[in-house]
Formats: C-alpha cells, structure tokens, sequence
C-alpha cells in the first residue's frame, strides 16, 4: 500500500522502481552535489518532462537544467570578445 507526505501543500506518494546499482549510486552522488534529495530529482525530472510536452501560453521555452542553473552566472561582469579569445588560448595552449 502505498505511503502519502505532504510538502508545500501538495500530497506526494512513495514510488519504488528498479535501477542498475551503478546508476543509483552515480545518482546519488549527483543529487548531493546538487544539494538536493535523489527524489526531487527525479520529480524534477518528471516535471521537466511532462512541461515540455504540454506548450504554455504566454511562456517562455524551457531550458534543460544544466542551462537553467547557468542562468545569470555573468550577470554585471564586464567581459569582452577580446577576454574570451585570451580564455580560449589558455584553455587550449
């Protein structure tokens, strides 16, 4: 039978699935990094996946995470083509 949580107000319900060892445990270490349990991960995920197939008014296209969470890293920095150019020839000396 399955186990109801409340959070934020909304009732969540316990699932159990069946993954490859590795690839729990290559999740896990990713959600701590992320600072973040492997399943709001995972509802994240749904919730990614399931916005993306239902178009929204008046929205903005959806970015995947990795973009999202680089979203105004260069906010108020002054960086200019040249500093780019000297970027690329360090990382590539």
């Amino acid at each position: 039978m399955p186990s109801f949580l409340y959070s934020e107000g909304k009732m969540q319900t316990k699932l159990t699935l069946r993954v490859e060892k590795h690839l729990i445990e290559t999740a896990k270490k990713y959600s701590k990094r992320r600072g973040k349990s492997l399943s709001q991960l995972f509802s994240d995920y749904l919730l990614m996946i399931t916005n993306a197939e239902t178009p929204k008014k008046n929205s903005k296209e959806t970015l995947p995470p990795i973009s999202e969470s680089l979203k105004g890293v260069l906010r108020g920095k002054k960086l200019s083509e040249k500093d780019y150019k000297k970027h690329l020839e360090e990382k590539y000396k």
